[in-house]
């Protein structure tokens, strides 16, 4: 038989679908003995036990990350089915109460003029530290790319200042020495078509839950240095550990697209006029890495954001989408 909501080819005592998660329940035999199509069942989700203590895992319609409530092994749904993940990490929460994460978002909101007193003047809505689920993915990138170098030639310069003075001289009355010229810089571009290169290495985190990829990391990496192995211990109380509904292979594909952005915007941050990029990106193995958020929401003037603080480097985490 084939999966009701991605085609994939299936056993026929497939209770659930090895690449979309989908939980299959067979239908009623047919009249000629035959059971019938299988017919998808949202809320019979196939059990399934823990690889490291043998506990059972019942997870939700969609998710491919599951953490064990007993111990904190986690498995993922992946093309060969449910395996056990052996690189599962996670950071340790250094901001563990409300104070020092507001204080974090304090620091952050209000630099700048503009800025000033922006953290006053909001309300905080919502306040809740969590453990999310990350791949961080080992991803090297070369990017080429030609811009448009628009440096002037001396002789045009050299014109502009002259007419400048001549301008000055005739506002100033005539009287040289009164007008400080400030020359025009014009005239054509001098070698238009330069060619530049930009290659990075990452160890570039991609969330593994859908839900909140508005909130992407954008140029952060996390001090995977200081990582540990996942201990429940750890966890403070009543902070919730998320489980993941992205697989490892989607999240390869999405780093290659995350950081093909991300050297785009260094490409045109160094030069302004950038045309006919490219990038070529490699990555690697990843690993599942559960990072302490406080997710804070905000309400300034009826406007509504979001900042997420990274408990453990005590930091905001710039995102691809503004908060």
């Amino acid at each position: 038989m084939n999966c009701p909501n991605c085609g994939t080819p299936l056993p026929d005592n497939a209770k659930f679908c090895l690449t979309c998660g989908k939980a299959i329940t067979p239908g009623p035999p047919t009249p000629g003995g035959a059971p019938s199509p299988a017919s998808p069942n949202v809320a019979a989700v196939q059990k399934i036990a823990c690889p490291a203590c043998g506990a059972p895992l019942a997870p939700v319609f969609g998710e491919m990350v599951i953490t064990c409530d007993y111990c904190g092994g986690v498995v993922a749904l992946g093309g060969g089915g449910w395996k056990e993940i052996s690189k599962h990490s996670m950071l340790v929460p250094k901001i563990v109460d409300e104070k020092g994460a507001l204080e974090v978002v304090h620091q952050f909101l209000d630099v700048g003029m503009f800025h000033r007193h922006a953290f006053e003047e909001s309300t905080i809505v919502e306040q809740k530290l969590s453990f999310v689920p990350f791949w961080v993915i080992p991803s090297s990138a070369t990017t080429n790319y030609v811009y448009t170098d628009m440096v002037v030639g001396i002789g045009s310069t050299v014109g502009s200042i002259a007419a400048a003075e001549l301008l000055g001289a005739a506002l100033g009355g005539g009287r040289r020495g009164g007008f400080l010229p400030i020359p025009v810089m014009t005239g054509p571009p001098i070698n238009p078509s330069r060619n530049d290169t930009i290659q990075g290495t990452y160890e570039f985190p991609v969330v593994a839950v859908k839900g909140m990829t508005d909130y992407q990391p954008r140029g952060y990496e996390f001090p995977m240095k200081e990582r540990t192995f996942f201990d429940k211990k750890s966890i403070p109380a009543g902070a919730p550990i998320l489980n993941g509904d992205l697989g490892e292979d989607a999240a390869q594909h999405a780093a290659r697209s995350y950081v093909m952005q991300y050297q785009s915007e260094l490409a045109h941050k160094k030069h302004s006029m950038v045309s006919q990029l490219s990038s070529q990106v490699e990555v690697s193995e990843g690993e599942l890495v559960h990072v302490p958020l406080w997710y804070i929401l905000l309400d300034r003037k009826g406007q509504k954001s979001i900042v997420l603080v990274d408990s453990h480097a005590a930091k905001v985490l710039p995102t691809f989408v503004p908060s």
